[in-house]
């Protein structure tokens, strides 16, 4: 089933072609704009604001935390009466060191805030919150797609495989433009989103 949009698209080939287009164009000006920068790292409103850019022109629903209950394979993400709780509990985890930073991230994945998108949204809130806190941001370019799910997939119940991956995937070039393209094209290939680079959509 597709997802209600406001393309008005009813293929769902079609639809994750566009969204891929559209979003991944706005991820690049989030950057160039440098209006990533002036968002506070680790806060809620803060992932909001970057959900509801990348995916703002596609769904009504960007942005806005999810009405319904979603899993992936066998994993229930937080069921929906327990969101709001959850979020305020997280936006309050500290994140002055890379340990703590990434217990947070895991527990933001956790949650799925959202409908759609939120592995696209979260991997750039935690680089936001890298960069801020430690100097460094992730080498998506570096973290192999399989590793990276399965590891994620433990995270809850054991997260020293994910801190194992991105922290051997650290940058000190925070603010190199082609570390944040790739990052972008590696982060939307997670996802299954390969059909544009992100060069290209300049």
């Amino acid at each position: 089933m597709t997802l209600e949009n406001k393309l008005g698209i009813i293929d769902s080939t079609e639809l994750a072609r566009e969204e891929e287009r559209i979003s991944k164009k706005k991820a690049l000006e989030l950057f160039e704009s440098g209006s990533l920068d002036n968002l506070e790292p680790g806060t809620w409103k803060t992932l909001q604001e970057i959900h509801s850019f990348l995916f703002g022109e596609i769904y009504e629903f960007a942005g806005k935390i999810r009405t319904v209950n979603i899993a992936k394979g066998n994993f229930r993400f937080a069921p929906v009466m327990y969101l709001k709780p959850a979020l305020e509990n997280i936006e309050k985890m500290p994140q002055s060191n890379f340990d703590e930073i990434i217990e947070k991230y895991v527990e933001m994945n956790v949650a799925h805030p959202f409908r759609e998108g939120n592995g696209r949204s979260t991997r750039i809130w935690l680089d936001l919150i890298l960069k801020k806190e430690i100097q460094k941001v992730v080498d998506w370019s570096l973290v192999d797609k399989e590793d990276y799910l399965q590891a994620m997939e433990r995270s809850p119940i054991k997260d020293l495989e994910i801190k194992y991956i991105l922290k051997n995937a650290l940058t000190s070039e925070i603010n190199n433009r082609d570390v944040y393209m790739k990052g972008i094209d590696h982060s939307y290939y997670y996802e299954g989103y390969y059909t544009y680079k992100a060069k290209d959509l300049q």
